[in-house]
């Protein structure tokens, strides 16, 4: 499991015209667009499926293949990445499991609240369109499917646009687009094959043998950063919280989380002690495509903001990120 929309400015008198037209047409078609939002995320939640999609960032791109089976005794969703190093994700209701052949290790992550493609939406859909103007676009084909194109252009910098494909008869996933404020394209997904339903058990099964691997899990317990004396300012509108935890992330010392999400978009703020041993914290920003990171060393803590937002975003949170100590 981002994104913005530069729009063109018209000075001249018919484009103010036009622009004015086209301002009525959004407004009368936003329900409409919402609707299509709420046909998506109930199709990548609801439907089985299976298929090949193409990840794309800059020169970069990586493909993989996933199987999702929807059914009453609970979703499983396996996910292949099929260039590089070999690993495979599965998903279920409860936890997230990442198998490393390479290094026979198994990744397990209890909080399963974590989306990729094509289930990047959550389910308050209406709330969207407090920060993004949410329209229609174009009509196209992808991977054999006939697909309406919805675009969420955000309200402010401090996210990214989107546009969005789906089929036109289920409202299934096909293509996403992140965009920066620039209207240009900072990642995409793809599929480039998808078969729906008729998704066997079998076709879900986790990697067949894990024997003598190492399991390294990521248990997640609810925490209170306040109370221990952290404070977090993210006044980021439209952002809010999701979730607050401590996760197991090292052996060594145990890391705390908090999350907030706008209903597309993710930022979590991760804080964890420095050992004496560790090497210093540096101060800065990094990227790899959309996801933002930002770090800096607070009360002999690290802190780290990720973020599937601008660079901007990311750091006005790690700024506010304040320790005192408490009574």
């Amino acid at each position: 499991m981002r994104r913005q929309l530069a729009r063109t400015l018209l000075a001249q008198t018919f484009g103010v015209l036009i622009a004015a037209s086209a301002g009525l047409a959004q407004a009368q078609s936003a329900p409409e667009a919402l609707e299509w939002l709420r046909k998506i995320y109930q199709a990548t939640h609801d439907l089985s499926y299976t298929g090949t999609f193409v990840y794309q960032q800059g020169n970069h791109s990586e493909t993989s293949r996933i199987t999702r089976r929807a059914d009453a005794r609970g979703n499983v969703e396996k996910l292949e990445v099929l260039d590089g190093v070999p690993r495979e994700i599965l998903r279920t209701d409860d936890a997230i499991r990442c198998y490393l052949p390479s290094s026979r290790t198994v990744k397990v992550d209890r909080r399963s609240d974590r989306r990729g493609f094509p289930t990047l939406l959550r389910g308050e859909i209406s709330g969207l369109a407090e920060n993004y103007t949410v329209t229609k676009g174009e009509s196209r084909r992808v991977a054999g499917y006939a697909c309406q194109e919805i675009v969420l252009t955000p309200k402010d910098n401090l996210r990214y646009g989107y546009k969005l494909y789906a089929d036109a008869s289920t409202g299934m996933l096909l293509k996403a687009v992140t965009f920066d404020d620039k209207g240009e394209t900072v990642e995409q997904f793809t599929f480039t094959q998808l078969a729906i339903g008729n998704v066997s058990r079998d076709k879900v099964k986790p990697w067949p043998t894990t024997r003598n691997w190492r399991v390294e899990d990521t248990d997640a317990t609810p925490a209170n950063l306040e109370q221990a004396g952290w404070t977090i300012a993210a006044d980021l509108p439209g952002f809010r919280k999701v979730a607050e935890v401590t996760r197991t992330l090292h052996k060594s010392h145990p890391v705390d989380q908090v999350v907030y999400s706008d209903g597309l978009a993710a930022i979590s703020v991760f804080i964890e002690p420095v050992a004496p041993a560790d090497k210093p914290v540096q101060t800065g920003l990094a990227n790899v495509g959309a996801i933002n990171i930002f770090t800096r060393e607070v009360a002999n803590h690290r802190v780290t903001v990720v973020g599937e937002t601008p660079a901007s975003s990311v750091q006005r949170v790690a700024e506010t990120v304040n320790y005192r100590q408490p009574h």
